[in-house]
């Protein structure tokens, strides 16, 4: 089955919702419930703990689910279609809590924030995990994986910019225009998987297969010592992105002290621009930067541009130590955008290929369950990266906002604790996960071969 590049383009589009909802939930839900609802940071810290445990049930059991799916709309398919727009009514409810919740800003708060994270995760794993399932099915060619990975990136980058750069501008700076925010993202986000849905396409010989048992399928998955070693090091890059995204407002607010406004070439930034310039600085130089890692994948290969990549954004994270104002920051954010865009888009490739060996071994396709037991460990991060953000905040005795002060000053600690939570821990996950994908072996004449047996065998299944 050959696929034309308009119908990959087009499903490549489906990365664009899948950025817009997810990042603007890692970025600003943590910011939102804690320094505009006035939830604790400590009880946001058990939300994300129970956050874990949930990911542990519900990751592997849908793309189990998925792998034994037949209908004739195909496996993945009818899971996208049914469930993007309640995916996308969830969203608004999550940031939009009833104002009788917000007001008391204690125990029905949290239990309201528990209910709406638990099942906004299910639905985005259920519907983002098939999506992303069809990948390696429909892109069959390394060197084309790579390039059809570069189109969903750059939908990704303008998801990113859309759910991480524009609401600080749209929300106001006391962020009173929140549910505009959440409309605008929900929207956003049931339009481009609709528009994706126009370009995906299963293969209908897949479906054959014999699907393994749950128990057996998680064996076969979990002694895979090359997607192991995989799983530690996207651990570490999906860490990273999200240590970013969700320190960068307080980063801004307290670290960089954007709290008034500045004047640029006679245009005057309020603080809430200079957050969205902040955060899109880096997204825009991820464009261009899209190119130059196709090309060096193209070139050496996904898995050695992918390591090359986690070096250089490691060394660029330390820089976020340095700026002292708007203009020193927007230079940092930017400088890191060139290897951001090598960790967004060079971990699928990896993990399609591990597809294609799988199938080998078992005789049968199951994308499903590896993106999903691979969505279940990358999920962690943010539990991760939340516990530490509760840790820091409480430790470093962190000041939150009340009515009458939106800036209240904060002692040198807790400074000090946001720039670390973006200049020191991410650079040790990077260099943590470098030395794991140094394990990895399904590469150069390896992976060649397996392409070439994988080649036949589907010819076989035609």
């Amino acid at each position: 089955m050959q696929i034309g590049r308009k119908h990959l383009i087009l499903y490549a589009s489906g990365s664009l919702a899948t950025a817009v909802s997810y990042q603007a939930f890692a970025t600003y839900v943590q910011f939102l419930y804690i320094d505009i609802y006035g939830l604790r940071a400590a009880w946001v810290g058990i939300v994300w703990a129970i956050y874990g445990v949930w990911n542990a049930i519900n990751d592997p059991l849908a793309g189990y689910w998925s792998d034994k799916t037949n209908t004739r709309f195909g496996r993945r398919i009818p899971w996208i279609a049914g469930l993007f727009i309640p995916l996308s009514i969830t969203f608004y409810l999550l940031f939009v809590p009833p104002d009788g919740i917000t007001l008391s800003a204690g125990i029905p708060l949290l239990l309201y924030f528990l209910a709406f994270v638990l099942i906004f995760d299910l639905l985005w794993s259920l519907v983002v995990m098939n999506w992303t399932a069809l990948f390696p099915e429909m892109v069959p060619d390394e060197k084309m994986r790579a390039e059809v990975s570069a189109y969903r990136e750059v939908f990704s980058l303008i998801g990113l910019m859309i759910g991480v750069a524009l609401p600080p501008l749209i929300a106001g700076e006391d962020w009173s225009n929140v549910s505009t925010v959440a409309a605008m993202v929900a929207v956003v986000t049931a339009l481009f998987f609709g528009i994706s849905l126009l370009g995906s396409r299963e293969r209908r010989e897949f479906q054959e297969d014999e699907p393994l048992g749950f128990r057996e399928s998680i064996r076969f998955t979990i002694t895979n010592r090359d997607f192991l070693y995989f799983l530690g090091a996207n651990l570490a890059i999906q860490f990273v992105l999200l240590a970013l995204t969700s320190t960068v407002p307080f980063y801004a607010k307290y670290a960089l002290l954007i709290q008034d406004d500045v004047t640029v070439g006679g245009v005057t930034l309020d603080p809430g621009l200079q957050n969205s310039l902040l955060l899109g600085a880096a997204l825009l130089v991820a464009l261009p930067g899209m190119l130059l890692w196709t090309l060096v994948a193209r070139r050496i290969g996904a898995w050695r541009a992918l390591r090359i990549g986690m070096v250089t954004a490691a060394g660029s994270l330390l820089l976020f130590f340095l700026p002292r104002d708007f203009f020193s920051g927007i230079a940092v954010t930017a400088f890191f955008g060139l290897s951001l865009a090598g960790l967004l888009m060079l971990t699928n490739p990896l993990i399609a290929d591990m597809v294609d060996e799988d199938e080998l071994k078992t005789g049968a396709r199951r994308e499903g369950l590896y993106f999903g037991m691979n969505g279940f460990i990358i999920r962690f991060a943010f539990t991760i990266q939340g516990l530490i953000t509760a840790a820091i905040l409480t430790w470093t005795s962190y000041v939150a906002p009340t009515d009458t002060v939106l800036y209240p000053p904060q002692p040198a600690a807790a400074v000090w604790g946001i720039r670390a939570m973006i200049a020191i821990f991410p650079p040790v996950a990077l260099v943590i996960g470098y030395f794991l994908l140094g394990r990895y072996t399904l590469h150069g004449e390896r992976l060649e071969e397996v392409q070439a047996d994988v080649s036949e065998l589907h010819e076989q299944k035609r």
